[in-house]
């Protein structure tokens, strides 16, 4: 067995003790002085756990712990209103936000208004739709265009 592979079960041995460790781990400590020295040292440390007394709180220590934790969420909750007391940020801010919403309303108000001005100058509607009607509609004043075009081709 290797050494490195018993140590993940050395601390069972310490809280199980030796007796309880398998045979094979048995057998690896009684042949490896590094395994058995690591053993006493987990020994020696859980022994000093063992003597170890926990300090009693303060009287205070949960009336003081509420009070912070009080504190801390009130703190918290004042923070992200601090940049509206500082004057030159919410400024900025405010104008920011006001150029661009004039600017989104200013691109719709404009492509509003082109289709607005387009219909009520020729009564046509804009785009694709507008355009073949407007072609349909003025068929005699196109067709005597190419009239005028063929007359000057035979005469030159």
């Amino acid at each position: 067995m290797k050494c490195g592979s018993l140590r993940d079960e050395l601390m069972e041995v310490v809280v199980n003790g030796s007796e309880l460790a398998s045979p094979a781990m048995q057998d690896h400590l009684a042949t490896c002085p590094a395994c058995v020295a690591n053993l006493a040292s987990l020994r020696q440390t859980m022994e000093l756990l063992d003597e170890w007394q926990t300090p009693e709180p303060s009287p205070y220590f949960s009336a003081r712990l509420r009070a912070r934790m009080r504190d801390e969420q009130a703190t918290q909750a004042r923070s992200w209103l601090t940049w509206l007391r500082r004057p030159a940020v919410f400024t900025a801010a405010a104008a920011l936000m006001a150029v661009g919403a004039g600017l989104l309303e200013g691109a719709h108000w404009k492509a509003d208004h082109r289709q607005t001005v387009a219909g009520a100058t020729t009564g046509v509607t804009v785009g694709a739709v507008g355009d073949l009607q407007y072609l349909d509609n003025n068929a005699d004043l196109f067709s005597d265009f190419d009239a005028l075009d063929d007359s000057q081709t035979e005469t030159n």
